[in-house]
């Protein structure tokens, strides 16, 4: 079966849920590919009919949003004996240089670093714990994380949804590259951001590397 033909037979709400399940999750402050799959979707919507950009902008931001917020009532109530775990668990990502790291933009930036923290991959997954064990207050919080969440998770989708209707002829004849394509843009954002990460670590008088995936 040709994969443009493969694709039509996925049902919306399957997309849908599973756009918001695993951007839900990576906010909550478990390490999962969020922006790729939100990239992939997004220009899935663009060339299977059945699935409505602003539905899929909204599971997406509904996501970030609820996850957020379930990882600063976890952060909260956890404090840092939670993050020392989260770092036993998960140590590339939540190890000491990254927590660190976190933490001082947490503490230059404020509610600002919540918000920006949506763009940045390594951030999105600290923001909502962190803001929790570091006691910002909620209604702070609330403000960054909602904002932040539409609109990263709406000009994401707006835009790959866009650029997927501008290219959607020839992407019907190479449907396989699309995807390809959207897993690469999400995979480099990734890495890009996470060398500017380690950059400004290695900055920080005395503080290690961040661990590379």
């Amino acid at each position: 079966m040709h994969v443009q033909e493969w694709l039509e037979t996925v049902p919306a709400v399957s997309v849908y849920a599973l756009v918001g399940v695993v951007i839900g999750l990576e906010s909550l402050g478990i390490p999962l590919p969020g922006e790729i799959v939100l990239v992939s979707s997004a220009l899935l919507a663009s060339q299977h009919g059945d699935i409505n950009p602003y539905v899929l902008g909204a599971c997406a931001s509904a996501g970030a949003i609820i996850g957020d917020s379930i990882g600063y009532a976890i952060g909260r109530k956890g404090g840092r004996p939670l993050l020392a775990r989260l770092g036993r668990r998960f140590p590339r990502h939540f190890g000491e240089a990254n927590i660190a790291l976190a933490e001082r933009s947490f503490q230059k930036w404020g509610m600002w670093a919540v918000f920006f923290g949506r763009f940045v991959a390594l951030l999105r997954i600290f923001a909502g714990p962190l803001a929790g064990v570091l006691r910002m207050p909620y209604w702070k919080f609330l403000i960054a994380n909602v904002t932040g969440g539409i609109v990263w998770a709406g000009g994401t989708t707006a835009v790959i949804y866009s650029l997927g209707i501008v290219a959607e002829a020839w992407l019907k004849r190479f449907s396989w590259l699309g995807l390809v394509l959207a897993v690469v843009i999400g995979v480099t954002t990734t890495l890009v951001l996470k060398r500017r990460a380690q950059k400004a670590a290695a900055a920080l008088p005395g503080s290690p590397a961040l661990a590379t995936e």
